[in-house]
């Protein structure tokens, strides 16, 4: 008789874009400002105090997502297996549950993975995947979420934390 094959679990950590400028010609080019350069280094300290380190990083194409991701990953770098940083584009402003979900898909193979990226579209992810019909999560700017799914589906999701930049 064959092995039943397990769920695959994975952590799925969100963190939205630390602290940006206010203005840019184009809202894809605002990069973070002196205080969320702070921000995104105190989010990587912490994961790295507490040994939260994904298998790889998905960042947003939007300039603030890219720097958050990477402030995130250079102080992980010193981990055992420091995270690759990867820039997704279906994380850019307007990304729905389900296309995170099937591009999720593609990694699972990893145990964790972060996505960086935008509010409204971590929020939505976030309920979609604790199973609400209501868009009723605020990620905060710069706040770390984990969520663990064994299935890449609307309700698969336990919500381990969501920690606030400020209580890091």
């Amino acid at each position: 008789m064959g092995k039943v094959k397990s769920a695959i679990q994975m952590l799925i950590y969100l963190l939205r874009h630390a602290d940006a400028e206010s203005y840019a010609q184009r809202d894809a080019q605002r990069k973070l400002t002196v205080k969320g350069i702070d921000q995104g280094a105190r989010v990587g300290r912490f994961c790295k105090e507490h040994d939260l380190v994904p298998a790889l990083i998905l960042a947003s194409p939007y300039e603030r997502a890219k720097e958050t991701a990477f402030l995130v990953g250079q102080e992980l770098g010193e981990s055992p297996t420091p995270p690759e940083v990867e820039i997704a584009p279906f994380l850019g402003c307007g990304m729905t549950p389900e296309t995170a979900l099937d591009r999720l898909r593609d990694h699972s193979h990893l145990s964790a993975v972060m996505l960086v990226g935008h509010e409204p579209d971590l929020g939505q992810l976030a309920a979609h995947l604790l199973g609400s019909t209501t868009h009723c999560i605020h990620v905060r700017k710069a706040s770390l979420t984990l969520i663990e799914t064994s299935n890449f589906r609307a309700g698969a999701g336990v919500l381990h934390f969501s920690i606030p930049v400020e209580l890091m």
